[in-house]
């Protein structure tokens, strides 16, 4: 059925909007973070994958770093274990471990590879452990009831160095990474590690353009539920200090910070829930999320 004269103008400016973005972010690396909503429903894990590579074919290098926790939750209690938090921090014995190795870097990885080439692209899936790009150690946390006392939360790591080869050569190949965050200890050992921490960490190391983080939120809100954009560093310590950011934003906002301080140009922290919201805010003018910038 043709379209009518009022809808083929807006179409035809809706593309024609595209172009100075397609030419300014053109050879450009965009890393990706991956998660909520975005990777459980159906329609939205469809339309993510074919947004990827759309912007791999006008000329960008998508690098993709994906969560899974609901998945994870899943697997724990068909195995009979059940996931306990400390801090909001997965506490990762052993056995979660092996369960997070299997989901993270197996079942999920996996798929979105999967989804990214039945759309045409050229995905291929990795963890930190390969090629040892991501190395990590244990992390502790600091125990809020006795002061001076740290917590033990089995296999859960910080990033202690990242290596950008592997990625930068699957780029020169036009291989679009998708990357679950297992990190590698001194003695081979696995650690898990937040999504976001490694999306932002590697955005740093390959000098990333921008830093995309999906959430299931329209972004950074203020105290009335309006979204805030435009933001600088300045501005976000801001927010964090009088209790505007909270909660699970934290880790993202201190990500996407650390991010812009140290280089990547900008951090937008979009919804996943909104049906080809990558393509909205890398591609037009108003963007579907928040925008982070250095001062």
């Amino acid at each position: 059925m043709p379209l009518s004269p009022s809808s083929a103008t807006d179409k035809a400016k809706i593309l024609a909007e595209a172009l100075p973005y397609i030419r300014r972010f053109h050879g450009k690396t965009i890393v990706i973070k991956y998660g909520g909503n975005a990777m459980i429903e159906e329609n939205l894990k469809q339309g993510f994958a074919r947004d990827v590579v759309l912007l791999k074919l006008v000329g960008m290098h998508p690098v993709i770093v994906h969560g899974g926790g609901p998945q994870i939750n899943d697997m724990l209690k068909r195995v009979g274990k059940q996931g306990e938090f400390i801090q909001g921090m997965r506490v990762t014995d052993a056995e979660t471990m092996d369960v997070v190795e299997m989901v993270l870097g197996g079942l999920v990885n996996k798929e979105i590879v999967n989804l990214i080439n039945q759309h045409g692209g050229l995905a291929v899936g990795l963890t930190g452990k390969d090629g040892g790009f991501i190395r990590a150690k244990k992390m502790l946390i600091q125990d809020r009831e006795r002061v001076g006392q740290w917590l033990d939360i089995g296999q859960v790591g910080e990033i202690e160095s990242i290596d950008p080869a592997l990625i930068e050569l699957l780029e020169t190949r036009d291989f679009i990474p998708v990357i679950a965050p297992i990190g590698v200890g001194r003695s081979g050992e696995s650690y898990n590690i937040n999504a976001d921490l490694v999306a932002g960490g590697l955005a740093r190391v390959i000098n990333a353009e921008k830093l995309i983080l999906l959430t299931n939120t329209p972004g950074v809100l203020d105290k009335d539920g309006n979204l805030l954009t435009g933001l600088t560093a300045t501005r976000v310590d801001e927010l964090v200090a009088d209790g505007t950011i909270s909660g699970g934003m934290i880790p993202k906002i201190g990500s996407a910070l650390e991010a812009v301080k140290l280089g990547v140009k900008s951090c937008h922290i979009i919804d996943g829930r909104v049906e080809h919201g990558l393509l909205l805010e890398v591609l037009t003018d108003e963007g579907v999320g928040t925008l982070i910038r250095s001062d």
